[in-house]
């Protein structure tokens, strides 16, 4: 922004606009804001933010990756009370390696592709 403003001689209030949505993006980066998935023998934990969790796979009926219409996978555990978790985006490494170590730790996973909801 401050190169066009110098570079092009672009108005400022014209450049300040776009600029406001950059101010999310700069928040994180300021204050440092973690986020993690971790699964051990029994468990999957993770945090983003001030938000964290964690569950047993006793209690996991199934791990749902919906592929969304901008090709990012949200992940939603659904526990055998029918309760659903959604994992935080932030959290999440890549699904592909998500999905592989789910399995082989027995848990059930199902793929479901652009789900508008």
């Amino acid at each position: 922004m401050g190169a066009a403003v110098l570079v092009l001689d672009a108005a400022f209030w014209v450049m300040a606009v776009p600029a406001l949505f950059t101010l999310p993006a700069v928040w994180d980066l300021v204050s440092d804001r973690r986020a993690g998935l971790a699964l051990d023998d029994d468990r999957i934990r993770w945090h983003a933010g001030r938000a964290e969790g964690e569950v047993a796979f006793a209690r996991i009926d199934r791990v749902r990756f919906d592929t969304r219409l901008d090709l990012t996978v949200k992940v939603t555990l659904v526990l055998h009370s029918g309760r659903k978790i959604r994992l935080p985006q932030e959290s999440l490494p890549p699904w592909r390696r998500l999905e592989a170590a789910l399995a082989a730790r027995g848990l059930r996973t199902e793929r479901h592709h652009f789900a508008l909801f």
